[in-house]
């Protein structure tokens, strides 16, 4: 094999499905959706939640409160969670509702290629498929404060205190249940500036990158 080719396979197996992770503001889910119809694959985001919620028996609004935000008060979310994943006959912990959703990433992955939007989706299916995993970021927070003044209406003089409190939410995420740092290159395929490439851009290049890997594009 030579090292063109190992650049893009682990372990021996073609990568099938590809995880982005994103700077709140960055135009990530945006990458991830017109992705999704170059290589005519699904693309799973908030699904993901509901998809949880209705295999496991919970409450899909708890479960999308608590989406990618790591609580300061571990006792707090098991009072709130109490006796609610009735398949378990247990206390619902902050634990247990992620390996709810990551069991639904892990079944989606193996009925076949697909897009997975955060949720430590490059870590959950690391015994389950080889990913193409993918950061997205924006070095322009002017940019960044834009869309989130027009997709989650916050008040311009608290939308940039208000996208480093999200960002920070998903690095604790992150560090809690992949152990690992988020954002950092490292851990990645390859991050990519929407500030410089655009959204389309950013797609552009992904895919190239997946049909090199062998990941997603749906055969005809």
């Amino acid at each position: 094999m030579n090292a063109k080719n190992t650049a893009y396979q682990i372990t021996g197996r073609r990568r099938s499905c590809i995880t982005i992770d994103r700077q709140y503001g960055s135009g990530g889910r945006e990458v991830g959706r017109i992705l999704s119809q170059k290589l005519g694959i699904p693309f799973y985001d908030g699904e993901l939640l509901l998809l949880a919620a209705e295999r496991f028996g919970l409450n899909p609004g708890r479960l999308r409160e608590k989406d990618e935000t790591r609580s300061k008060s571990l006792l707090h979310d098991i009072a709130m969670f109490a006796g609610s994943l009735q398949n378990y006959g247990q206390m619902f912990e902050p634990y247990q509702m992620f390996e709810a959703v990551s069991e639904t990433i892990r079944r989606l992955a193996m009925e076949g290629p697909a897009i997975f939007m955060g949720r430590c989706a490059d870590t959950v299916l690391k015994e389950v498929c080889a990913s193409l995993d993918i950061f997205i970021y924006a070095s322009s927070m002017e940019e960044r404060v834009s869309r989130i003044r027009a997709t989650d209406h916050v008040p311009a003089k608290n939308t940039e205190t208000y996208i480093r409190k999200k960002d920070q939410q998903r690095r604790e995420y992150y560090k809690m249940f992949a152990e690992k740092e988020w954002g950092k290159m490292e851990n990645y395929d390859i991050c990519l500036n929407t500030s410089s490439f655009g959204y389309e851009g950013c797609a552009d290049i992904i895919a190239a990158m997946a049909d090199r890997a062998g990941s997603g594009r749906k055969k005809e």
